[in-house]
């Protein structure tokens, strides 16, 4: 049996490792596209952009373990099943139970690791990648002048073009505008070319410019000639420009800016932010309600109801009635300037009701928002763990039953299990997120969906029942009496 072992074990290892980083390659692309935009033309160097893909290849594995486990699984019991190795298994006496063991310990090991990874690793690189991807976005661009506009990255300086050179990088018709001294434009330099370059550290920039004339108008210190001002003209062969740039070079940010986030936090931490998080809510909503006027018996059952301690509820016996009031007709036997002193009191109360919703109502919808995305965090940590193991059950009594190995069928079929698991997944994230339902019904739902059909599937594949092949189905409309309906339209056709 320990043969046995190790050639199940061997046979599922490759196909593992395979797909594993087949599956992270395809979802560092998705990031990469993702974004796009705020790393091209940073002008960063290649050990940033790999610090980065390092750090976001980690916050990627909660989803590259099951995905991994589902197409590996699938393709070790299909080719076991496609070479007629699992027939002649079974035919020696040994259950499909016994086959799946030693790779059932591995799958219960791997959803340890992803366990492991998720509540001690991940929040780690989560972090040092939030505060990466931050530094990079606040960096300022690599200074591009196009022809025929006006560029104003360097401080203090407005340059445009005429046109550009790709080849050379030398530059035409150039007009630079002076704002060092904070004046208007009353500092202008012309060129007839020249050249621009950044020094290597980014911290100035150099203009090296040909056949150019320097234009400067100065004011009079005097009150007497306010319209007459000096003006200036000096020709230059060649003249150079040093100016500093300021936010040009990569700077990182500190790691403190997102410490507290729910995505940086392990599940002790979740915990305790969570606690504090709702303490919070908590104390704004008693504030909130305490605000509300209904009515005298109603504001004292709202007092007992959302008071945080025992100590603070209000021990005022509240009158039951016994039996139903007419209000219509004790209000119709009243005079009319009571009955519009009650309709006024009413409005004013309705009134100052809803400016108090109204108020308080983003504030709390913001504050459970927020609440909800660390309880959500908080078990996100289990759930895509134990996918991992979930997926097995599906993958390995599936690639059973259908007896295809390689990467046709398997691929096919993983990933049309994993889209629907994901649409069902962000389907109860979204239910739990506002609310629509509990936090545990919302985060688990997924898995009370897929665990029966992975135990259905497991079941069927220990039976050796043929789910996969036509004559099932064949039998099944039989006896529906479909097959009667179609063979008469054959018939008559």
């Amino acid at each position: 049996m320990k043969r046995l072992d190790l050639y199940v074990i061997r046979s599922f290892i490759g196909p593992f490792f395979m797909t594993f980083f087949i599956v992270l390659f395809i979802l560092l692309m998705q990031f990469l596209w993702k974004y796009v935009d705020d790393l091209v033309g940073k002008g960063l160097d290649f050990m940033v952009l790999a610090e980065m893909m390092f750090y976001a290849s980690f916050a990627l594995l909660p989803l590259a373990f099951p995905l991994a486990m589902l197409l590996a699984s699938i393709m070790t019991f299909g080719s076991l099943g496609e070479n007629y190795e699992l027939v002649a298994i079974k035919a020696s006496g040994i259950s499909l139970f016994r086959i799946m063991k030693p790779l059932v310990v591995i799958a219960i090991a791997i959803t340890a690791a992803a366990f492991y990874f998720s509540n001690n690793i991940i929040p780690k690189t989560n972090l040092k990648f939030s505060t990466l991807l931050y530094s990079v976005k606040k960096q300022k661009p690599e200074l591009v002048v196009q022809p025929g506009i006006f560029t104003n990255e360097m401080d203090g300086y407005s340059i445009k073009v005429s046109r550009k050179n790709s080849k050379t990088k030398m530059l035409y018709d150039v007009m630079i505008y002076d704002h060092t001294k904070g004046q208007a434009n009353e500092s202008v330099t012309v060129a007839d070319s020249g050249f621009m370059k950044i020094t290597e550290d980014k911290k100035f920039m150099v203009l090296n410019l040909f056949h150019g004339i320097n234009y400067t108008e100065e004011k009079s210190k005097g009150d007497r000639d306010r319209d007459n001002h000096a003006f200036q003209r000096n020709k230059f062969e060649e003249q150079t420009i040093r100016v500093a740039l300021r936010g040009f070079d990569f700077n990182r940010r500190d790691e403190s800016i997102f410490r507290n986030q729910y995505r940086m936090l392990n599940i002790d931490q979740l915990r305790w932010a969570e606690d504090s998080i709702s303490s919070d809510y908590r104390t704004r909503l008693n504030k909130y309600m305490l605000q509300l006027s209904p009515n005298q018996v109603i504001n004292r059952k709202m007092v007992n109801l959302i008071a945080l301690h025992d100590s603070l509820k209000r021990d005022i016996p509240v009158p039951e009635a016994d039996s139903v009031f007419d209000f219509d007709a004790y209000f119709s036997g009243l005079d009319k300037w009571v009955q519009a002193d009650i309709t006024r009191t009413a409005i004013q109360n309705a009134r100052s009701n809803m400016q108090t919703i109204n108020m308080y109502q983003g504030q709390l919808y913001v504050k459970k928002k927020n609440l909800n995305k660390y309880s959500m965090e908080f078990h996100r940590k289990f759930t895509l763990s134990i996918a991992v193991l979930i997926f097995f059950f599906i993958g390995a009594p599936l690639g059973a039953i259908i007896r295809k190995g390689g990467l046709g069928m398997p691929v096919i079929v993983s990933i049309l299990l994993f889209i629907f698991y994901y649409i069902v997944s962000m389907s109860g994230e979204k239910s739990a997120r506002e609310d629509a339902w509990s936090m545990f019904n919302g985060m688990w739902f997924s898995s009370f969906i897929f665990l029966p059909v992975g135990v259905w599937l497991t079941y069927k594949a220990v039976t050796d029942s043929a789910i996969m092949s036509a004559e099932t189905y064949t039998r099944f409309f039989n006896r529906l009496g479909l097959s009667k309906l179609f063979g008469k339209k054959n018939k008559s056709e």
